[in-house]
C-alpha cells in the first residue's frame, strides 16, 4: 500500500517525468561526448567541412538555444497558472489535478527540461576542438522543443475548454468504472446465510483502526480476501472508497474464527491519503461534474448550457454504473468461504449525490429541472428493470421543488411534456 500510495503521488506531480528526462539528458551529454570524441579522433580528415562545428560557433549555439528553451519554458510554465487559475475559479478546485496528471503537460515540460539541460552542459562542456554530433543533436533536440511548444498551446487551448474538460473527466469515469467492477478472483454475492452471519456476529472481533488522517483513496480488495483467506479469518470494513477518516477510527473488523492466525495487520490494505482521487472512487467523477454545473448555473457566471452539459455526462456515468455495478456485500475466497463483508453504495447514494445540490440551486431554473428529467428518462431507457424502478422511485425527490404554477404557460408545457414521456415510459415498464 506504500507503493500504491507513492505512486498515486507520481502520477498527480509535476516534477517525476521532467525529472525523467532531465536525467536522460545527462546521459544523453555523456554519449554524444564519447561519440564526438571517437568521430574526431579516428575520422576527423575523412568528415566533410560542412558537418564539422568549430568551438566558438557551438558555444553561441548552445547559448542562443539555452536562452530559447528557457524562454518556451517560462512561457509555458504561465500558460500551466492561468490554466489552474481557470480551473480554479470558474470550474472547480477538484479539477486541477486532471490538469496536473495529465501526462501531455508533463512530457512537455520533460522535453523542455532536456533541452536545457543538454544545451547548458554542452555550453559548460564545450572544448577547444570542433565538435559533429553535438550541434546536429542540439538542433534537433531544439526543433522538437519547438514543435512540442506549439502543441502545447494547443493542448492548452483545448483543455481549458469547458466541453473538452467535461467529456475527459466523463471518460475518466467510464475507465473508472471499469476498472472497479471488473471480474475479481473471488466470488461476490449480494446475500449470504442469515445464520452464518448472525454466527460471526457473536464472535469475538478485533478492530483495526486508521493509521492516518485523511480520505481513503483505494482499497486493494483482492489482496485483502487473499490475505483474510491465508490467515483463515473474516474481514468487515466499516469504511467505503472517498470517506474521510481520522487517524484512530475504526475502519475494518477482524471476526475470529477457530482456524484464525490472527498476526496480520490489514489495515495497510487500504490506501489513505490527503484529497479524494479517481483510483476507485467514482463518486469523486461524478462530484467533479456537479461542481462545474453549480458555477456554471451561478449568477457570476450564468451559463445553463454548460450544466446542461454536465448532466448529460452525468446521465451517461449513471448509466454505466446501473448496467455494471452490483451492490455485493459479501466476498469469498476461490472456495465459498465468506471472507469479506462490507457496506457498499447503492445506486440510489450515486443519483443522490448526482442531483441534491442541482436540484436546491437549480429549481427556479426551468432549464435545469427539463434537464434533470430528460436525464432520468435517458437513464431510465438504457438501463434494466431494477434500475428503471429506482430511478422512479428517485424522480420523486426532483418533482418535489417543481412550482408548477410559478412558470408561464409555455415554460409548463414543454417541461409537463418531457415529463409525461418519463411518467408513460416508466408507466409501460
Amino acid at each position: 500500500m506504500n507503493q500504491t500510495k507513492f505512486l498515486i503521488k507520481i502520477r498527480d506531480s509535476f516534477w517525476f517525468i521532467p525529472a525523467v528526462y532531465g536525467v536522460a539528458s545527462i546521459l544523453l551529454v555523456f554519449l554524444i561526448t564519447i561519440t564526438d570524441g571517437w568521430l574526431i579522433g579516428s575520422f576527423k580528415n575523412s568528415i566533410p567541412k560542412l558537418l564539422l562545428t568549430t568551438n566558438n560557433i557551438a558555444v553561441d549555439l548552445y547559448a542562443s538555444l539555452v536562452t530559447g528553451i528557457l524562454t518556451m519554458t517560462t512561457i509555458s510554465f504561465s500558460v500551466i497558472m492561468v490554466v489552474l487559475t481557470t480551473y480554479s475559479t470558474q470550474f472547480s478546485p477538484r479539477t486541477l489535478q486532471d490538469f496536473m496528471k495529465s501526462r501531455t503537460t508533463q512530457h512537455v515540460l520533460g522535453v523542455y527540461c532536456l533541452g536545457f539541460i543538454f544545451a547548458l552542459i554542452h555550453l559548460l562542456t564545450a572544448g577547444k576542438e570542433s565538435s559533429v554530433v553535438g550541434p546536429i543533436v542540439m538542433v534537433i533536440v531544439a526543433i522538437i522543443n519547438l514543435a512540442f511548444f506549439v502543441y502545447f498551446i494547443h493542448h492548452s487551448a483545448r483543455w481549458i475548454q469547458v466541453n473538452n474538460l467535461i467529456a475527459k473527466i466523463r471518460d475518466d469515469g467510464s475507465q473508472v468504472i471499469k476498472s472497479t467492477y471488473k471480474n475479481y478472483d473471488f466470488y461476490e454475492y449480494e446475500d449470504w446465510d442469515e445464520a452464518e452471519l448472525k454466527d460471526l456476529q457473536s464472535r469475538n472481533k478485533r478492530i483495526i483502526y486508521a493509521y492516518d488522517s485523511g480520505y481513503i483513496q483505494k482499497v486493494d480488495w483482492e489482496n485483502l480476501v487473499r490475505q483474510a483467506a491465508k490467515q483463515g479469518c473474516t474481514l468487515h470494513i466499516h469504511a467505503q472508497v472517498g470517506d474521510f477518516v481520522t487517524k484512530g477510527l475504526p475502519v475494518m473488523s477482524v471476526i475470529e474464527t477457530e482456524e484464525c492466525d490472527d498476526n496480520h495487520d490489514f489495515k495497510h490494505f487500504l490506501v489513505i491519503g490527503n484529497e479524494r482521487t479517481d483510483l476507485q472512487d467514482i463518486e469523486f467523477i461524478l462530484q467533479k461534474l456537479v461542481e462545474i454545473a453549480l458555477r456554471a448555473i451561478s449568477p457570476a457566471i450564468n451559463d445553463p448550457h454548460t450544466a446542461i452539459n454536465c448532466l448529460n455526462r452525468i446521465g451517461a456515468l449513471l448509466s454505466e454504473i446501473g448496467s455494471t455495478y452490483n451492490e455485493n456485500r459479501y466476498y469469498t475466497d476461490n472456495n465459498k468461504h465468506l471472507r469479506l463483508i462490507c457496506e457498499p453504495k447503492t445506486f440510489e447514494d450515486y443519483l443522490y449525490k448526482s442531483f441534491y445540490q442541482i436540484r436546491h440551486y437549480g429549481k427556479d431554473d426551468v432549464s435545469m429541472l427539463y434537464a434533470m428529467i430528460e436525464v432520468l428518462y435517458k437513464t431510465a431507457v438504457v438501463s434494466d428493470k431494477p434500475i428503471k424502478q429506482k430511478i422512479w422511485n428517485f424522480h420523486y425527490y426532483i418533482m418535489d421543488v417543481v412550482e408548477w404554477e410559478s412558470f408561464s404557460d409555455l415554460d409548463r408545457e414543454h417541461l409537463l411534456k418531457m415529463y409525461n414521456k418519463f411518467k408513460t415510459y416508466c408507466a409501460v415498464q
